[in-house]
């Protein structure tokens, strides 16, 4: 006759459950390090749109500005620091913002000159981002002469 062997292979090992334990830590760690990569980044993008819209609306003012006639256009460099509250004095958690605009004529060509606007946020990025654009004045922007 045949002897039965009764086992019991019901629930799991201590083994297995040490092996469990580690490989969800090796992954928690795997996850958590990214968290630091993910702060840098998300904090770069933040500096940038800001840059971006500072660059934008300098570049839009000085735009509107040379195209109407009526306003005298000075040329040079311009520094400025803009905080990101949008006050003239920083304001508890501000970011600074340098806007150099540089505008310039356009050798050659009579009324038009070239804007340049860079935005830096120093110290995190001293080379910043840069735009320009050349503007010519327009009679249908005539507006507000005396």
């Amino acid at each position: 006759m045949y002897s039965i062997i009764c086992k019991n292979e019901k629930g799991i090992s201590i083994v297995e459950s040490i092996i469990a334990v580690l490989l969800v830590s090796v992954g928690l760690i795997a996850f958590m390090s990214l968290q630091p990569t993910s702060w840098k980044t998300s904090a770069h993008t933040d500096y940038l749109g800001r840059a971006i819209m500072m660059l934008n609306d300098e570049i839009m003012t000085n735009e509107l500005r040379i195209m109407n006639p009526c306003n005298t256009v000075t040329t040079g460099t311009f520094n400025e620091v803009v905080y990101s509250s949008d006050q003239q004095t920083p304001q508890s958690g501000d970011l600074s913002f340098n806007v150099q605009t540089v505008i310039s004529a356009v050798t050659g060509r009579a009324n038009t000159w070239k804007v340049t606007v860079t935005v830096t946020w120093p110290p995190v990025n001293t080379r910043g981002i840069t735009d320009n654009i050349i503007v010519t004045r327009q009679e249908t922007f005539r507006f507000g002469c005396i």
